[in-house]
Formats: C-alpha cells, structure tokens, sequence
C-alpha cells in the first residue's frame, strides 16, 4: 500500500483519535501530519500484527506522548535549564527571560552535534540511549556529549558574566 493510499485511508481515524486525546484541532492536525511521516519512514517495519489504523494510531499516540513531554517543558524553558543544573550562578533555579534567551543563543552557538545531542535531551526528552542510536553511537557518547555541551553553555554563560 502506497503512503498516498495509507493517508486517504485512514487520515480520519487518525486525525480523530488525536483530537480526542489532545482536545485541540492544531495539535490533532500537527501529530496526524508527523504520524503519516513517521509512517512512510517505517511502512518496512509494518508486520501486520495488527490492522494498519491501529498501528498508525500507536505512531500518533508516541508522537503525541512526546509532543507533551517537549511542550511541558517548554512551558517553562527557565525551570528545565535549572533542572539540568547549567550552574550559571543562578539562584534558586530562577532564571529571568533575558538569561533565558542568553542560553538559547549559546545553544545555538554551539558545534551542531553538540547542540542536536542538547536539543533532542531537554526539548525532546529522549533517554541517552536513544539519542545514541540517533547518532549511531553508545548511550556513553551521548550522555558525554550531552554534559559537555551543557558545560559549554554553562562556561559561556559565565564569561559574559
């Protein structure tokens, strides 16, 4: 079955069963949109152990139980910084929205293994290991890349000081 096919097909199922659990049609329309991407990148790992709207709909509910992990932390950028402890000489884990966006420009400043291995950690929340397999290294690569980068920022993050 070809993905156009897949998409005409079941688009509804999907798309409906999203706007139930999320309660809100811009998500629903978001999370059924990566869900038919995602499908098309993994329609060789399709077995047929179950119907195919079922597996669709286990792609969305991932996709959506990552989409909350990333927006709950992105409600709060400054608590998550603080959460990974870049020590910045902030106290009590507050951090004010103009050193907010003076880490996200050190973010982006930062060679783009080191900030992909950063990003996919606090925004997307993926474990060590999964990141790794990303990348086609160990879950040590990543957890070692993933502190360094987060040191760097940090460092930067007191020169300016």
């Amino acid at each position: 079955m070809q993905i156009e096919e897949l998409y005409e097909r079941y688009f509804k199922n999907v798309y409906l069963y999203m706007l139930k659990l999320s309660g809100s049609v811009d998500i629903a329309e978001e999370i059924t949109s990566e869900t038919f991407f995602a499908a098309m990148k993994k329609i060789g790992t399709f077995r047929g152990e179950c119907s195919v709207s079922t597996w669709l709909c286990g792609i969305a509910k991932n996709l959506y139980s990552k989409y909350k992990r990333k927006h709950r932390r992105e409600v709060s950028l400054d608590d998550e910084i603080a959460n990974y402890e870049l020590s910045c000489g902030v106290e009590d884990g507050v951090i004010d929205h103009d050193e907010a966006m003076r880490i996200k420009r050190h973010l982006h400043e930062l060679d783009e293994t080191y900030k992909e291995v950063f990003m996919w950690r606090v925004f997307a929340g993926l474990s060590f290991e999964e990141i790794g397999s990303m990348f086609g290294k160990s879950a040590n690569w990543a957890c070692v890349t993933y502190h360094r980068a987060r040191k760097k920022i940090a460092d930067r993050m007191e020169e300016e000081k």
